[in-house]
């Protein structure tokens, strides 16, 4: 079993960074490929990220490639999202999400265990 808790979302002005953090309690961190997703008020929850187990590769859903980053510290079983140039349309709860493969897809039954999220809420 895998905790993950996420921190650091908040309010936001457009154009401002936030940068989320996930940390997770199992010892065995590194063998878990990790992900992003996120889910807007009456929306279905979409991918935004994932990195796999060294860190070595990393996938970006089209709205977020350039201004989002998704790395990981293994050595902290930790896992961050860095926002830049927020908007309006990346108000939504934030969730980090473990996958029990080395590189994860984007799609939500890839993942084995999840957070309970971090509302991130920019302000135009």
């Amino acid at each position: 079993q895998v905790q993950l808790v996420e921190s650091g979302g908040g309010l936001v002005q457009a154009g401002g960074s936030l940068r989320l953090s996930c940390a997770a309690s199992s010892r065995t961190f590194s063998s878990y490929g990790m992900g992003w997703f996120r889910q807007a008020p009456g929306k279905a929850r979409e991918f935004v990220a994932s990195i796999n187990w060294s860190g070595g590769r990393t996938y970006y859903t089209d709205s977020v490639k350039g201004r989002f980053t998704i790395s990981r510290d293994n050595a902290k079983n930790t896992v961050y999202l860095q926002m830049n140039s927020l908007n309006p349309g990346d108000t939504a709860v934030y969730y980090c999400a473990a996958a029990k493969t080395l590189l994860p897809g984007h799609y939500y039954s890839d993942y084995d265990y999840w957070g309970r999220g971090t509302q991130v809420t920019v302000s135009s």
